[in-house]
């Protein structure tokens, strides 16, 4: 599927919404171990927790002066998250896919399909 900008930006805004995500907290919260596990499989795959990452934090943990130790680890945590976020998200995408098309009885391949 494609979405223009402006569709995109109304259903960001519909989410903020309150009450409007308990129902997906509650999928999440059943669904959390399986996709604990892919979450850190994806990032794996990516190479996104290697040996540039061990280097990161072990840089961060060399600084000497205290303010900008935590300021380097809270920007290495900060950069994670994000990161963890935005494969959580495309995960999220591929979920409600292949609930979609679950639901509907047809292939999950998606090789074959065109959205």
């Amino acid at each position: 599927m494609s979405f223009t900008d402006a569709e995109l930006d109304a259903a960001v805004n519909a989410l903020s919404d309150p009450g409007r995500l308990n129902a997906a907290q509650d999928v999440v919260s059943r669904l959390a171990p399986g996709l604990q596990k892919l979450l850190a499989g994806a990032l794996h795959e990516g190479g996104w927790f290697d040996t540039a990452h061990e280097a990161a934090i072990k840089d961060a943990l060399a600084i000497e002066e205290p303010h900008h130790r935590l300021t380097a680890i809270r920007t290495l945590f900060a950069e994670e998250t994000r990161l963890s976020m935005l494969v959580g998200v495309a995960v999220g995408f591929e979920l409600a896919r292949e609930l979609r098309y679950a639901g509907d009885g047809t292939t999950s391949d998606t090789t074959d399909r065109k959205d």
